[in-house]
């Protein structure tokens, strides 16, 4: 069974915490949580975290290094990150290679000259460096056909690295950052989760 870490923030409602949470009881994702960290108290996912009677931790990231609080102190073995909003450093990338998982609303290619297609064969939007609303108005800025997310290991090189999981949302006339990121959130808690199952199983 891996031991897992999940990294959120006051950026969200705490979802794919939450569809994380689901799998691991509905027995579809042979986990553990050992620890559920925030970058502020404020963070919704807290309350979502202590109901499923999971441990929190407040990092005071001044004071306190990332790696070693997941490597030494809990000893997972991989690391979720949901909405996390601190800069992840490559000295924490280093402690576990291709161990923390990312989701990023956009569409990261395979390769760093690659571009991802959508389902109608336009070219989907990559959103290199644009976080959350600003991302999904990106989509809607450049009258995207689809929007999309994906789940992928970090790396050194900002916002890329291997392709666990993608997923498309069609982008509708009278969308709004809104309307179009809640059925898109719905999408990207499947993936990751799919995402964690197959690297739990392997």
């Amino acid at each position: 069974m891996k031991k897992l870490a999940v990294l959120i923030s006051n950026a969200g409602a705490g979802t794919n915490l939450q569809a994380i949470i689901d799998a691991i009881e509905q027995k579809k994702l042979n986990a553990k949580i050992e620890v559920v960290v925030s970058d502020s108290p404020e963070a919704y996912g807290l309350q979502r975290a202590k109901k499923a009677n999971i441990e929190t931790y407040i990092l005071d990231s001044n004071k306190e290094k990332l790696e070693e609080l997941l490597t030494k102190k809990y000893s997972v073995d991989l690391v979720a990150l949901t909405g996390w909003k601190k800069i992840i450093t490559p000295e924490t990338i280093y402690a576990l290679p291709e161990k923390i998982l990312n989701i990023h609303p956009g569409l990261i290619p395979d390769s760093l000259d690659g571009v991802v297609k959508n389902p109608d064969g336009t070219d989907g939007l990559w959103n290199r460096g644009k976080f959350t609303d600003k991302a999904i108005q990106n989509f809607l800025d450049n009258k995207a056909t689809y929007a999309g997310s994906t789940v992928h290991f970090l790396s050194n090189e900002f916002d890329f690295g291997k392709v666990l999981g993608r997923c498309f949302e069609k982008v509708q006339p009278n969308d709004s950052v809104e309307s179009l990121y809640s059925r898109l959130k719905q999408k990207e808690n499947q993936i990751y989760v799919n995402a964690l199952i197959k690297i739990c199983r392997e």
